[in-house]
């Protein structure tokens, strides 16, 4: 079988051939470039491609790696909101993903961007680095005896769940589907979650009826000095309607590891650029955000995980047996 991964990092290619021994008849080719209109056609001759987070696979991709023959797309992560994956059905593509690599990665950095936002981490480690030790504009609240509202109690949100809960924290949740592995969670409406809570964290699909699920109606429900952390889909979140609530003074911090507009950033060194319309730039002006590249998910655990998965996934396809549970449908 015959796979070509498209915008290729040294860690994927580290991790990936590492395992690929382990798998003689697979082979792997590594393009540093994203898929695209102009690239698509380098799939011709390949049994499948392989895509990140990132890549904007459409309809006019489809059409295009239907022609090469390419019958699977593999999805080195958990969401596939930007696959069609009508037209992958339309066209006899196969489309499987990672659904659960290490939820226990994600968890950790956005409660890592919490800690960091409620105490001015940001803020102390640039003001030391100047040999400023003022403690002046760094005070912070306690985590242990609030409320988080987590939205989302799948994997990751329930790893996020028990950790918030494990620093004292009271934990309610808002979810379709209650987790019964989480006796200690109280799960409420989506209103009463944003009225209650002061560490909002989002763990949910990208979905229509989760798009802007946090926008300014969602924000004005809030208490004053919350703090929202986002490391699932940028567009679970109204960009415009948070900057709206930031500069309201509604936010004591907001910690994003994911926003609408990083598909031109995500991964990506743009020290040089100049942003000039960029609603990320306007992020980054607020000194009581932090904005990270899309990390959560990178640790050597997760890492391996995710090449574990992928290959399994193409090997169980090259049997005629997908694994069901990976196959996005």
């Amino acid at each position: 079988m015959k796979i070509l991964f498209y915008d290729t990092k040294p860690y994927d290619k580290d991790s990936f051939s590492k395992l690929l021994p382990n798998y003689p008849d697979m082979t792997i080719d590594f393009l540093k470039t994203d898929i695209s209109y102009h690239t698509v056609n380098l799939a011709c001759n390949y049994d499948a491609v392989c895509v990140f987070v990132a890549s904007d696979v459409d309809r006019k991709i489809i059409e295009s790696l239907a022609r090469c023959n390419v019958k699977l797309i593999l999805l080195r992560c958990a969401g596939f909101n930007n696959v069609d994956l009508e037209a992958a059905k339309e066209y006899g593509i196969t489309v499987m993903r990672v659904p659960g690599y290490s939820p226990e990665a994600v968890a950790e950095h956005a409660l890592a961007l919490a800690f960091a936002v409620n105490r001015h981490i940001h803020k102390a480690y640039i003001k030391v680095r100047e040999n400023n030790f003022s403690l002046v504009g760094l005070t912070g609240l306690n985590f242990h005896g609030k409320t988080a509202g987590i939205i989302g109690t799948g994997k990751i949100g329930a790893a996020m769940a028990k950790s918030c809960h494990g620093i004292g924290m009271k934990v309610i949740a808002y979810d379709m589907y209650q987790n019964p592995d989480l006796p200690f969670v109280e799960y409420v409406s989506l209103d009463e979650l944003f009225r209650r809570s002061d560490l909002i964290s989002l763990h949910c699909p990208l979905l229509e009826d989760t798009y802007h699920i946090i926008n300014l109606e969602a924000i004005e429900k809030m208490k004053d000095g919350v703090i929202l952390v986002n490391t699932s889909r940028g567009a679970l979140i109204s960009t415009e309607d948070l900057i709206k609530g930031i500069r309201q003074y509604k936010f004591a911090g907001v910690g994003l590891d994911v926003y609408e507009e990083e598909d031109e950033n995500v991964f990506e060194n743009r020290e040089d650029d100049i942003m000039e319309s960029s609603v990320t730039a306007r992020l980054l002006s607020f000194p009581n955000v932090i904005v990270t590249s899309h990390q959560g998910f990178l640790t050597e655990e997760a890492l391996e995980a995710i090449c574990e998965t992928t290959l399994e996934n193409a090997m169980s396809f090259e049997n005629g047996k997908p694994i069901e549970s990976n196959v996005v449908s």
